[in-house]
């Protein structure tokens, strides 16, 4: 299991049940970024990534 495991399951367990929008959802990363700039670079492959599920590898 890795470290981050750990949060994934908490939002899961806390929010599992709750319907959210890809705009709500780029919004809460664009917050977030603005709070922990460090993190810009891990945020933008991530949202890469989730853009990007669909397509063919």
């Amino acid at each position: 299991m890795y470290f981050t495991d750990r949060g994934i399951e908490e939002l899961e367990s806390r929010r599992g049940e709750e319907t959210v929008t890809m705009a709500w959802l780029a919004e809460q990363l664009r917050v977030f970024v603005d709070q922990h700039p460090e993190y810009e670079i891990p945020v933008e492959r991530l949202a890469t990534w989730l853009a990007r599920d669909d397509e063919d590898d």
